[in-house]
């Protein structure tokens, strides 16, 4: 794993059945991308969930561990199976694993991304199929496997577990009546309905416009992770940046501290709520002994 490659902000103590994800916050761009990509620093930033993992910076020390990326989306998107790649990027034919048809791929922004998320082509040149093996080895596996303990961790000292992938979407998403937030459970499969509810109404009372699953219904994480049949619950939280930062220059709002406290009281919102449905639901049998295990192809 290359050093750094993502933050692990562990509680001082364990007190909420909660995991915090965010994997599109990095801003660390690799050298390597910089000098294959035809677009300047500025213009690959597009496709970053900026500061998102500052807005929910509190959960550590409310009780629950946050796991931020530190590379970015456009080097590498781990919110992604591990080999979604489109072969128009590559000058090399791609494995047979390879799974190059996904509507991700057909958008341009698979694990391996060919534009960034405004729609400008990355990359000045092809890349080699070795290049993409090389990312996804060093950090896709890795976070993957940093997530699946933090989760099974929680699981053991609560009886199960809610992940919240957290993410933050350009202000135009949606169209002229865009939401402010956007929650997504994989329409109603990721996570109990009294999870989503408790969240909705949270941000409604606060004046939020919220939306439901659209555009965004939860991407990989929230439908690998979430099953709540097996007491694991994966909740979708995308922000509307124009909230909280000036998209152009990539510079906090004064509304930002405003936001990250909002943030904080839901964080503890949702650890009462799933501990509520934990304790509630405690006499289920547990149907799975682990978590659903990605699948390693290509060593």
């Amino acid at each position: 794993m290359v050093e750094g490659a993502f933050d692990i902000r562990q509680p001082p103590i364990r007190a909420l059945p909660l995991v915090l994800a965010s994997p599109h916050s990095g801003a660390d761009y690799p050298s390597d991308l910089l000098a294959a990509s035809r677009l300047d620093p500025l213009t690959l930033r597009r496709s970053e969930d900026s500061f998102v993992d500052a807005l929910f910076g509190a959960a550590p020390e409310l009780g629950a561990p946050l796991l931020a990326a530190r590379f970015p989306r456009a080097y590498l998107d781990v919110n992604r199976e591990a080999w979604e790649l489109d072969p128009t990027m590559f000058c090399d034919a791609l494995p047979s694993f390879v799974n190059a048809r996904s509507p991700r791929v057909r958008m341009g922004l698979g694990t391996v991304a060919r534009v960034v998320a405004s729609g400008e082509e990355i990359y000045a040149r092809k890349l080699y199929f070795a290049e993409a093996k090389q990312r996804v080895d060093a950090l896709y596996y890795p976070y993957h496997q940093t997530l699946r303990g933090l989760i099974e961790e929680t699981e053991e000292a609560f009886g199960g577990c809610l992940l919240i992938d957290c993410h933050s979407m350009p202000s135009g998403a949606g169209g002229q009546d865009a939401a402010d937030i956007v929650l997504g459970d994989c329409h109603g499969t990721s996570c109990a309905p009294q999870i989503i509810e408790a969240a909705r109404s949270f941000f409604a009372e606060r004046q939020f416009a919220v939306a439901l699953n659209a555009p965004y219904s939860g991407g990989f994480t929230t439908g690998h992770y979430g099953s709540p049949a097996r007491r694991r619950h994966a909740l979708q939280i995308e922000i509307n940046r124009g909230l909280y930062m000036d998209e152009r220059n990539y510079r906090r709002k004064p509304a930002f501290a405003r936001l990250a406290a909002d943030l904080a009281a839901l964080i503890e919102l949702l650890g009462e709520v799933i501990r509520e449905w934990l304790a509630h639901t405690a006499d289920r049998p547990d149907k799975a002994a682990s978590l659903p295990a990605l699948v390693r192809q290509g060593d």
